[in-house]
Parts: C-alpha cells; structure tokens; sequence
C-alpha cells in the first residue's frame, strides 16, 4: 500500500477541507443505509492525512495539535463517522511517539506513513468501570505474548491495517499491543447498532490466544506516571468531532430555512428566512458556535503550547491544557446536542420527516457526545480554579 506523503500544516487543511466536501455528498445516504464507507476510508488514507502526526526525523509533516484539530473539525462538518474512524489511529500514533523503542518507532512510522491504518481495541462491557481492563497479556516460553480478551466499541477495528489493544500484563500494569488485522486468534465482529455514528462500525474485536511478538508490545502505563498530554490530544479530536457536528447542524438548518422553509403566517414576511424571530434564534446559536469554535482553537493552542519542543512539559502546563480541552469538550458536547435539536424548532415541521435523514446531526451528536461525561469535565475545572487542583493523569481529560 503507498499513500501520498503531506508535507506541511497548509496542505494538510487543504486536504482536509477537500475530503470533508467529498464525503458529505453521501453522508445522508451512508447514515440511512448503514452503508460502511470503506471507499472513503481508503481515499483518507491515499491523501496522506493519517501520516501527519509523524515526526518530521521520520519523514512526517508533524502537524501543529491546532491543525490537526481544525483537520478533525472540517471531516466531521462532511461525515461525522468517518471523522471520528481515524481519532484512535491519531491516539495510537501518540502512544509510540512517547513510549516506542526506536526500533518500533521505525517500523511503525513508515507503516502509517504508506497509509496503513490503526485502529482501537480497548473498551470493555460488564466490568465495573471503564478503566477495569480484564484483556491479558500472558507470558509465551519463546518472550512473546498470547493475548485474550474482549473488548467494545472498538471504533475503527474494521477498517485497520493494525489493532492497537490495551491489555495488562501479569504485574497489572497497562501495554498496548499491536497487533495485526489478519492476526490468528483475532476477530472483528460488526455488531454496532447505535442510533448515532452508524458507520463508526464501532464493533466488537475477540481475542483467543492471538501470539503476540515481544516487539509489538509498549508499555502504556509509563505515559501516566509524569506530566503527559496523552488525554488531552485524544479529548480534542472528539472536542473537533462535536464542534463539526454543530457547525454541519447549523449550515443544514440555514439552508433548509431558505429554500424549503414556509413563514408563519403571523410574521408577515413572504420568506421564512425574514422571519425575526428566526433571525433571533440563528444569531443565538451562531454565538454558541463561535464560542465551541474559539474554545477548541485556544486548547488546541494551549496544548501545542505545552508540548513546544525544548520548553519541558511540567505539571502545570499539562494541567493548564487538560483543562483548556476540558472547558472545550464540556461546552461543544453541549452546543452539537443544542443545535443539531435546535434544527427541527429552525426548519418546521417538514424537517421532522424521516426520508429527509435531517435527525442525523442530533443523532450524531448525542451519541457521540456520550463517550465521557461532560460533568466530570466540569468537576476537574472548578476544582482547578477553586483549589489549584491538578487535573488527574487518567488520560480522559
């Protein structure tokens, strides 16, 4: 597999904005049918976008975290799905970049950057919590690995070259193992029925004593043990996927009210789109936007910020962009729910028929914005701002 290779933080927005108009031309379709888009996500991969995280002594562009943000932001506006199919690849990438042998790195950045994909294996149901991880990770006699577990919505495991799997090793400290799509003993089973995100194909992968080489193992559990920016990348590419969500929301909303839209009568307008009151309600929502929009943009800042080479990540800098992705997800969770429902009030009662497929942005929404609770998010701040409380190093904020 070859894929081109993006060279810089303009090209890549460039790409970005130019696959996001390609796939939002079938998205409706895609949602309704529950059609998988494996064209599409091969069209992600040719284009390079997955290989912009790559250091540059790797041969990567390695993208500013505000690029790739707005990267995340402009898929979602086309196709929230497949925007949110690559955010663990990203993650994945993250984990090697920060705790990968050199040997690994190697291997790994050159796989990515001929477009293989990674995709996640790390939720568990049934267990008390979502940090209750029961995969293993079980000693061979030759140094290898066999690992079993079952693990849900793993988002992206149809469609990935690689399958990143949290596991835990004898002494319970928390690995990733990659391990290969074809692997013996792994299977992917696509099982996911959400009412949102329908083509995430966010399944079920099954774990049967599949052999894993000693070489394809990174210890996670190193990531959380100093100052880290694990969980606030990984929070701001779902901040980019709500704050998409809401603006492809608003965007249908207008142009339904313009060209499809009836006044009411009281208004005394021939146009729905005169409407003052309506009028009202667009530059209210229109505020909210603006505001998810600005907050994503300065916490994708204050973690380039941050992660600045040569300045040193200390506790406070990472705590400063945890919460700044904090305040962000918090605030564009709530603006993509508001305004994909806000859709329905704007458009009228037309807009509520279900072959016009416009419920999709709220579906989206509130499914996706259900991955971590906001309110938890809110806790972190307000205890940061009160007590100079830092911020937890679980890697969800």
């Amino acid at each position: 597999m070859t894929a081109h290779v993006i060279t810089d933080d303009a090209e890549a927005l460039e790409t970005a904005g130019r696959l996001a108009a390609e796939f939002r031309a079938g998205a409706s379709e895609r949602d309704s049918a529950r059609k998988l888009p494996h064209a599409e996500v091969e069209r992600l991969s040719a284009s390079g976008l997955l290989g912009v995280t790559v250091p540059a002594d790797h041969g990567g562009a390695d993208i500013r975290h505000e690029t790739l943000a707005e990267v995340f932001r402009l898929l979602a506006s086309g196709d929230p799905s497949l925007a949110q199919i690559p955010q663990s690849h990203f993650v994945y990438v993250n984990v090697l970049r920060r705790q990968g042998t050199p040997a690994q790195r190697e291997f790994f950045f050159a796989e990515v950057l001929a477009g293989r994909r990674f995709g996640n294996a790390q939720s568990e149901a049934g267990t008390r919590h979502v940090q209750d991880i029961r995969t293993r990770l079980v000693p061979a006699p030759d140094g290898s690995f066999l690992l079993s577990g079952v693990k849900h919505y793993s988002t992206g495991a149809l469609f990935a070259h690689w399958i990143p799997v949290l596991a835990r090793a004898e002494d319970d400290t928390l690995h990733v193992a990659y391990v290969p799509r074809e692997a013996r003993g792994l299977t992917v089973v696509d099982d996911w029925d959400g009412m949102g995100q329908r083509t995430t194909a966010s399944g079920t992968v099954k774990l049967d004593r599949v052999e894993v080489p000693a070489d394809r193992v990174v210890p996670h559990h190193l990531t959380f043990q100093g100052p880290q920016l694990h969980g606030a990348v990984a929070q701001l590419l779902h901040t980019a996927i709500d704050v998409g969500i809401a603006a492809a929301a608003l965007a249908e909303a207008a142009e339904f009210v313009r060209t499809r839209s009836r006044p009411w009568f009281e208004s005394g307008h021939e146009s729905a789109a005169d409407d003052p009151l309506l009028i009202q309600r667009f530059g209210e929502l229109g505020v909210q936007l603006r505001a998810a929009e600005a907050l994503l943009a300065t916490a994708a800042r204050t973690v380039d910020a941050a992660g600045t080479p040569g300045a040193g990540l200390t506790e406070e800098s990472a705590a400063e962009a945890s919460i700044a992705v904090a305040a962000a997800k918090a605030f564009a969770a709530s603006a993509a729910v508001d305004i994909g429902g806000a859709l329905f009030e704007l458009a009228g009662t037309r807009s509520a028929l279900d072959g016009l497929n416009l419920h999709r942005f709220w579906r989206d929404a509130r499914t996706h914005t259900l991955h971590d609770p906001a309110r938890w998010k809110v806790q972190h701040i307000g205890r940061y701002l009160l007590n100079g409380t830092l911020p937890p190093r679980h890697g969800l904020l």
